[in-house]
Order: structure tokens, then C-alpha cells, then sequence
């Protein structure tokens, strides 16, 4: 990825992150992470997001997913003697669709299914602003912004994305900046 490109979608995030009415410091502006998880197709696979706090016991972070992109299917494994992580997503803005393990077919979902990474499940949470779910640890799961984009608050326990493991072997969880 680009400078340039990298510059364009902090941007997008801030824009979001003041649409949902987040106030954000100097300091966390300038840490917003854009990952693209090494394809270079941000508008489509990947994700903009800030940690707050990432302690051995807790993680807060906020994300931004822009109209109709997806952060890869994945799941978050043990690590280090701790158990994998769990996370609760709330909806701030926009329509965010989850899908986890459960009852559910790819031809009844409402998020475009992804034409760059793999996903195997399919069962439907949509949140809207105010609404939220609890992934438990070592669950898979992906998720893609609605229309207008969503900002979602997570929740969890400490955060090693690191580690994830995701469904399509091919995806890193990084991105590269040219330059």
C-alpha cells in the first residue's frame, strides 16, 4: 500500500469516527492502523482501527469497516497459556453484519460474500447503533460494513490478532507500506 493510500483511509476512519460522534486525541488520530491483511484491496478485504488499552487482562479498541468491506474470517486461538479471545462487538454507527458458527446459508445472508478471502460460516448478526454481541474464544467469524460503513466498539480480553488464525492460510494479519 501506498503512503498516499494509507493516508486516504485514516482519513476515511477519522471522517467515520466523527459521524459516530467519537472524539478522539491528537495522539489517537496519529495511531489509527490501517490493515489490508497483504492483498491491497482495502476497500474490500481488511480494516481501520485504534487500541485504547491492551493489558493482560482487557483490550478496547474502535473499528471502522467503510461501505461493504470485510475483515477476513478468522479466529482467535489460545496464546501463551491464555485462553483465545473474547470479544464483544457494539455497533456505534452504521450496520455492521457478523457472521459466526451457527445455522445459516451463504445464499440468505445480507453481506456480499467475499470475492478475496474464504469464509465456511454463516450465521447472521446484523447490529445496528446501540446493539451488540459476544464472540466467545476460538470461534470463527467475519464481518463486513453495511452501506454506509460501520464503527464498532470492541470489548475484550487481551488482544494477541497476531495469532489469529485464519480460514483462508494465505492472509496476514499486517500490511505493507511501499516507501
Amino acid at each position: 500500500m501506498t503512503k498516499e493510500r494509507l493516508q486516504a483511509q485514516t482519513d476515511k476512519a477519522l471522517a467515520m469516527y466523527e459521524r459516530a460522534g467519537i472524539v478522539l486525541t491528537s495522539e489517537e488520530k496519529k495511531a489509527i492502523e490501517v490493515v489490508d491483511f497483504t492483498l491491497g484491496k482495502i476497500d474490500r478485504v481488511g480494516l481501520q482501527l485504534l487500541v485504547y488499552v491492551n493489558t493482560d487482562r482487557v483490550c478496547a479498541k474502535e473499528m471502522v469497516l467503510t461501505p461493504g468491506q470485510t475483515c477476513p474470517e478468522h479466529k482467535h486461538i489460545p496464546t501463551n497459556g491464555m485462553p483465545g479471545k473474547e470479544e464483544t462487538f457494539r455497533c456505534r454507527f452504521g450496520e455492521v453484519y457478523l457472521y459466526v458458527e451457527g445455522p445459516g446459508k451463504a445464499e440468505d445472508i445480507h453481506a456480499r460474500l467475499p470475492e478475496d478471502t474464504v469464509v465456511s460460516v454463516f450465521h447472521e448478526i446484523i447490529l445496528h447503533p446501540g446493539e451488540q454481541y459476544t464472540i466467545p474464544p476460538e470461534t470463527w467469524h467475519w464481518f463486513q460494513g453495511g452501506s454506509e460503513g460501520a464503527v464498532v466498539s470492541e470489548f475484550s480480553t487481551h488482544s494477541t490478532d497476531e495469532t489469529d488464525i485464519f480460514t483462508d492460510p494465505a492472509l496476514v494479519r499486517t500490511t505493507i507500506v511501499e516507501g
